[in-house]
């Protein structure tokens, strides 16, 4: 076995000095080739790479940047792939030689080869050789250099920590120790080296480190004091090396022990370190602003993130400790926004940077009016950071912010359904100045304003946003129809069922009439009107067979006051309104069903409003329902049909829509059917003769208006034609 790895050794070695020889003589054949070229083509080729590489320049007025196009934004991604296509091979051969060596050692341990301490000793020993071959590469190989002194800190960490954890050679200050000299000369070697990939790998293992020495006991003071500084050096190495990638490295880790502590030991302390951490970041996310008076896309996201993180943070250990006032931190950083706001008023500037903190400014003070009347934190931080992500979409037209938008609204709502099912257990709420209401408050404020936008952003009218358009408008208006409803519901639910059950059809069919009335305003879609409309139609059909006869009911049976049917009663206006309205070429009547749909409402709203006075007026208590009921349905009901057959039968020879004509002879035959089907079987031989009698006129009637109307068009029509045979004469 031994033989066998000692041959493919050699082997290895033979190979690889065969190629490396190869590479050499091809390295001098390019350099000759290099240096025979003649001058001029050595300029043209300067002048080419001059013109690929533009310094970005700095403007000194309005220093507005300009929007991103889409395929630069996409471009953004190419150098990543690029570095994984040429560097991957390398990655994974650091990552598979610190596995070969962990198992080398593993290997070593099990035989009893070597001790605990020699263990420690071989690791600090490999990772130490692999940092210096890593120097003495760093000048014609800069990234592969990078990338096998950043598998060297990786090896002193783990090696560190094994020693700790495994093995109990250091105790946890030197353990802790040994780790911050680690990150310390790492963060000197990436400065040394001008190496980003360094500083990387070094901030990882700075980060991870407080958890591979953790012994179990949360010293979160110290711990973060430790992040602080750790946070501190990054914020420096990114202003002396214009490093952007390592700030977002260090806020997201930060923000992840922060919350961390925050929820598992709240304490006041942890606020400094909010305090601290806001100052360092934010200080980060102007650096573009303060050098080159410009905020670009990933400056603004991180102040926007960095606000509302910080808003969480401290606002939740303020309540959960119960200091006031809550709204402190807030208004902090609102007028930490508001002064750069007044910097770029004075220097009355208007592009991006002014609208940014502007927008920053406005939330986080709506922010704090909320809080202050004790809505819920979470729903109410992340519905205005979502309305200010979509304001900066507008402004700056970025898709990242488009994105985020996409990414939190839906976390919106899902902290708002859970903001509402605390309703089902609430007791002695105010009406509307309750925590649960004004937290919906918030919310339904924040969707008008997302509404609004969404509609004055340039790219809304294009044919594949329309979907979402729709999508997004119907999800808002449901949010703050549920929100309005919740609260109605909860102040009225000790009353019966029905009379709960009519307030609510009632406010849901005037909350989508206002909305159909208002349509051009909102700039509702014509396919989101038609949709509306349909519901609106279904509830009214739905009000009235269920409300309607559970409160004609309850009146006969004493159990409610008869002033709630004329409550209920309301809904006609809406009704009417909307049917006379309607024009017949809207988007509405381009769906044939759209005609049936209507005319089955109507049809039964007015059958069950005239059954319902019907009842009213001569039932006496609720035994007699039943007998009534079916004396309506032998006797009026046929001549109410054929009334409303014969109004539509005129309708639609007078609009001109066939629909209407249908609908109307339909339920003609249906009238028919019911009266020698059902009808006659049923009926005394007086009540037989009056229906028979009536019905008989009304059809006479309608045959005979539907002959006349026809009569009278066909002469319209003749009339036209001769007129215009006449003028052409």
């Amino acid at each position: 076995m031994y033989i066998l790895v000692i041959i493919l050794v050699i082997i290895i070695i033979i190979l690889y000095s065969n190629l490396n020889k190869r590479i050499r003589i091809l390295e001098n054949e390019i350099s000759e080739i290099r240096k025979s070229q003649p001058k001029k083509q050595t300029e043209e080729i300067q002048e080419i790479s001059e013109t690929i590489i533009v310094p970005v320049p700095e403007h000194d007025e309005e220093k507005i940047p300009v929007s991103i196009p889409e395929e630069e934004a996409k471009d953004r991604l190419a150098p990543l792939f690029n570095f994984l296509q040429q560097n991957a091979l390398t990655i994974a051969g650091i990552f598979t030689l610190v596995l070969g060596i962990g198992y080398f050692v593993k290997y070593a341990i099990d035989k009893n080869w070597i001790g605990e301490v020699s263990r420690a000793g071989i690791g600090f020993t490999a990772g130490a050789g692999i940092i210096t071959l890593g120097h003495f590469l760093r000048r014609n190989y800069t990234v592969f250099a990078s990338i096998i002194t950043g598998g060297g800190i990786a090896i002193l960490y783990f090696t560190t920590t094994i020693a700790f954890r495994e093995y109990h050679l250091f105790s946890q200050t030197a353990a802790f120790s040994i780790t911050c000299l680690i990150t310390l000369i790492s963060i000197s070697l990436s400065y040394y080296y001008k190496s980003e990939i360094l500083i990387i790998f070094s901030l990882f293992g700075g980060f991870l480190a407080p958890l591979m020495i953790s012994d179990g006991q949360s010293n979160y003071p110290f711990l973060f004091i430790y992040i602080t500084v750790i946070n501190l050096g990054m914020l420096a190495v990114a202003y002396l090396k214009e490093w952007k990638s390592i700030g977002w490295i260090a806020f997201v880790f930060t923000n992840i022990y922060l919350f961390y502590w925050t929820i598992e030991k709240t304490e006041i302390i942890t606020v400094y370190f909010y305090i601290a951490s806001y100052i360092i970041f934010y200080a980060f996310a102007l650096y573009n602003y303060f050098r080159k008076g410009v905020l670009f896309q990933w400056d603004i996201l991180m102040l926007v993130l960095i606000n509302f993180t910080s808003i969480i943070g401290t606002v939740y250990i303020f309540k959960q400790l119960q200091y006031d006032p809550v709204i402190l931190f807030p208004v902090g950083f609102t007028l930490i926004n508001a002064i750069l706001l007044y910097r770029e008023y004075t220097e009355k500037k208007s592009g991006i940077n002014h609208s940014v903190f502007s927008g920053i400014t406005i939330s986080l003070l709506t922010l704090a009016v909320a809080l202050q009347f004790k809505t819920h934190l979470i729903t109410s931080a992340w519905a205005v950071e979502a309305t200010l992500l979509l304001f900066i979409w507008k402004k700056t037209n970025l898709r990242i912010f488009r994105i985020f938008f996409y990414i939190l609204f839906p976390l919106v709502i899902i902290a708002q359904l859970m903001t509402w099912a605390e309703y089902i257990d609430a007791k002695n709420l105010h009406i509307i100045f309750n925590p649960l209401f004004l937290t919906s408050s918030v919310t339904v404020f924040t969707t008008f304003v997302n509404l609004t936008l969404l509609r004055k952003l340039p790219e809304k009218r294009e044919q594949e946003n329309s979907f979402f358009e729709n999508a997004f408008t119907l999800v808002s208006y449901t949010i703050i129809y549920i929100a309005v409803l919740l609260e109605l519901i909860y102040h009225i639910s000790e009353k019966p069922f029905i009379t709960v059950f009519s307030i609510a059809m009632l406010f849901s069919l005037y909350y989508i009439f206002i909305i159909l009335l208002f349509r051009k305003k909102l700039e509702i879609s014509s396919t989101l009107q038609t949709v509306l409309l349909y519901i609106f139609l279904s509830l009214i059909i739905f009000d009235t067979t269920i409300a309607g006869t559970g409160i004609i009911h309850d009146i006969v049976g004493k159990q409610t006051d008869p002033a709630l049917y004329f409550l209920y009663g309301l809904y006609l206006a809406p009704l009417i309104f909307t049917t006379v309205k309607i024009p017949p070429d809207s988007e509405f009547f381009r769906i044939r069903m759209s005609f049936w749909l209507l005319a089955t409402a109507i049809v039964i709203a007015v059958s069950m409003e005239f059954y319902h006075l019907y009842i009213v007026s001569f039932a006496e208590n609720i035994s007699e329902i039943a007998i009534l009921r079916e004396h309506f349905s032998l006797l009026y009901l046929p001549i109410i049909w054929a009334v409303l057959a014969s109004i539509f039968i005129y309708k639609g020879l007078k609009s001109n829509a066939q629909e209407y004509s249908q609908a109307g002879f339909a339920l003609l035959i249906v009238t028919i059917l019911k009266l020698y089907l059902y009808d006659v079987w049923e009926m005394d031989n007086v009540s037989r003769i009056i229906a028979f009698i009536i019905l008989g006129i009304i059809l006479l009637l309608s045959s005979f208006l539907f002959q006349r109307l026809k009569n009278i068009l066909k002469s319209m029509v003749e009339k036209k034609k001769n007129s215009t045979e006449n003028n052409d004469a």
